[in-house]
């Protein structure tokens, strides 16, 4: 668990050292638009800031664009003493000025924010447009467990066309689950208890389903995502897409998964 991938691999020229970030449970919690219904707020979603020891697909849900509009704004290093939320709102701005629907903070706190966090939204606090609490571990021990039990799985990008929010089905019950199944996930991870983890990753995926089915369905994907991520759930702890459309079948299991590979978790000193 490094700060960076490391020159001596060659890697590191080509990848660049800004670290990427993997959505787990809760996500979609961080859009005001969803968590507006949220009858028991906060919701909560988890994120993991990993080391760029791969250079992750672009369009699969693991921040490739936050972090190359990271990369133009500040380099290859974070700016020297800001406090990460700080960063965390220039980035976000820069990122979505001009757009009509904009990302989510959630992007900009797993890259920053080291570790693994949970972040809480609550559209009482600042609309709900950025965290009203982050509760982050940097556990070496539990890094290093998260590490091995999940599993990445290949997919597929999302395709050009492709957008989750054709269908909107927000019935506040499934709004309270999906911030629940972030909380859920970040009690599992801290606990080191894969089956509760791969619970929470199960609960999430059926919220995104029930709240916005085009997730996992849509007139431009030609995979049955639904039948893949089926046979995963039914084979392992758990498993849910890295993003909307796709991406990297993430899975949670004490045994290896067949042509999965591993994260690296960021561990090191918080931006700044």
């Amino acid at each position: 668990m490094h700060d960076a991938a490391s020159p001596t691999s060659g890697l590191g020229d080509v990848i660049g050292p800004l670290p990427y970030r993997l959505q787990l449970a809760g996500g979609w919690i961080d859009q005001p638009f969803v968590s507006v219904l949220d009858p028991e707020p906060p919701g909560s979603m988890v994120v993991v800031s990993l080391e760029p020891t791969v250079r992750y697909m672009d369009r699969c849900g693991m921040a490739t664009g936050t972090r190359a509009r990271a990369q133009t704004l500040w380099g290859d290093a974070w700016p020297a003493g800001r406090d990460p939320m700080e960063l965390v709102r220039e980035l976000y701005a820069a990122e979505n000025e001009g757009l009509t629907e904009p990302s989510g903070s959630q992007d900009m706190c797993g890259l920053i924010f080291p570790g693994v966090s949970r972040l809480d939204y609550d559209v009482s606090v600042e609309g709900g447009w950025f965290p009203s609490h982050v509760e982050s571990t940097r556990d070496p021990e539990v890094a290093a467990w998260l590490e091995r039990v999940l599993h990445m799985v290949p997919v597929a990008p999302r395709p050009p066309g492709y957008g989750p929010l054709g269908v909107k089905r927000l019935d506040p019950e499934w709004v309270r689950r999906l911030g629940r199944s972030g909380w859920d996930c970040f009690d599992a991870i801290v606990r080191q208890d894969v089956v509760a983890l791969g619970t929470s990753m199960n609960e999430c995926s059926r919220c995104w389903d029930a709240l916005l089915p085009q997730t996992l369905a849509h007139p431009t994907i030609g995979i049955d995502l639904r039948a893949l991520l089926a046979g995963y759930e039914s084979r392992y702890e758990g498993a849910m897409y890295s993003g909307c459309g796709g991406g990297y079948l993430v899975v949670a299991s004490e045994e290896e998964v067949p042509g999965s590979f591993h994260v690296t978790v960021r561990t090191g000193a918080p931006a700044g």
